[in-house]
């Protein structure tokens, strides 16, 4: 669907497709554990989020130099701007690429390299996300964020991601705080697989701006009144609940009653390349299996514009918003 569109939700290194994996495979010398990238791509089937994550981590072996993380942005940002995307803000996740050697400068400035012409090479405008893995300690995520200042010109806020369930938002209160003292936004994964109350912590504790999927929130009617008086922004990922059986299937995406709730909606890829579709194809999976109209779309196109981190340019906003509004659908 070519509908115009904001992307907030998007880890790039979910958006490594089988080919271009084995591509960086023979260019760094890395060897893979399957034999052909159908084999790789039948791989992409989960129980949950940690035999994702498994995966997830085990082919981010293939990033190895600048060049590497500026290909996976381009690569990324052609499919994204094919299918409607005039926006994105995009995550990364440095621990897991320090972790086995790589520096947090290579990574950065090779996103950045991308980003910078992501305008006039894909149309698309940008911003970058770090974010700190939950299953990893404070301190790590502190050090990162401390790592990471030389190239804070890069960067627009913090996010929080990875194995959710026994890692409380307020594990971060720390460096959340310093990041808030940097002058960066915040954001932070709760209530896919944690509770209600991740989702009231990441607000109350960590003061983000958005929640990253949140879909538990309908457990907590009272968190739900608060999300819609405050319009507290919700980043879901249809797709990608489905291939982690947060739902059971497509069908079951609370997505229309949380529409009908007036919760601040918008639908993203979040890790395109494993679980089957990039911004578009979740908007047409919604659209065909939840039976949403024109101006269901519509409402999740222009949300995903007003929640964006366009403060600095409201005119850019403002120009998005009127191609949502004059988008004819087909």
């Amino acid at each position: 669907m070519h509908l115009p569109k904001a992307e907030l939700h998007l880890h790039i290194e979910g958006t490594l497709e089988p080919e271009l994996a084995f591509a960086l495979a023979e260019r760094n010398g890395v060897a893979l554990p399957y034999a052909t990238t159908d084999e790789l791509r039948a791989a992409y089937r989960f129980d949950d989020l940690q035999s994702f994550l498994d995966l997830y981590y085990a082919l981010m072996a293939v990033l190895r130099t600048e060049e590497d993380f500026a290909e996976l942005v381009d690569a990324y940002l052609a499919r994204a701007a094919a299918q409607g995307v005039r926006h994105a803000e995009i995550f990364f996740d440095p621990q897991a690429h320090t972790a086995r050697g790589v520096p947090i400068g290579t990574v950065i400035e090779g996103l950045g390299r991308a980003l910078e012409r992501s305008e006039e090479t894909h149309g698309v405008s940008t911003q970058l996300i770090m974010c700190f893995l939950r299953d990893l300690s404070a301190e790590s995520a502190l050090g990162t964020l401390d790592a990471a200042k030389p190239y804070l010109h890069r960067i627009s806020a913090i996010g929080l991601d990875s194995a959710e369930v026994g890692h409380p938002p307020a594990k971060f209160r720390e460096v959340y705080e310093a990041a808030t003292a940097l002058g960066l936004r915040k954001v932070a994964h709760a209530g896919e697989e944690g509770p209600p109350e991740y989702i009231r912590e990441a607000l109350d504790v960590l003061g983000v701006e958005r929640v990253d999927h949140g879909l538990r929130c309908l457990e907590d009617p009272e968190l739900v009144e608060r999300l819609v008086a405050d319009r507290v922004p919700l980043t879901l990922c249809p797709l990608s609940n489905v291939r982690l059986r947060t739902v059971d299937t497509l069908a079951d995406h609370p997505l229309p009653a949380m529409l009908a709730a007036g919760l601040h909606c918008t639908v993203n890829s979040d890790d395109p390349a494993y679980f089957g579709g990039y911004a578009g194809d979740n908007f047409d999976a919604v659209r065909d299996a939840l039976a949403l109209d024109p101006e269901q779309l519509r409402t999740l196109a222009r949300n995903s514009f007003e929640a964006a981190f366009l403060d600095h340019d409201e005119e850019r906003r403002a120009r998005y918003l009127s191609e949502v509004e004059a988008y004819a659908f087909d």
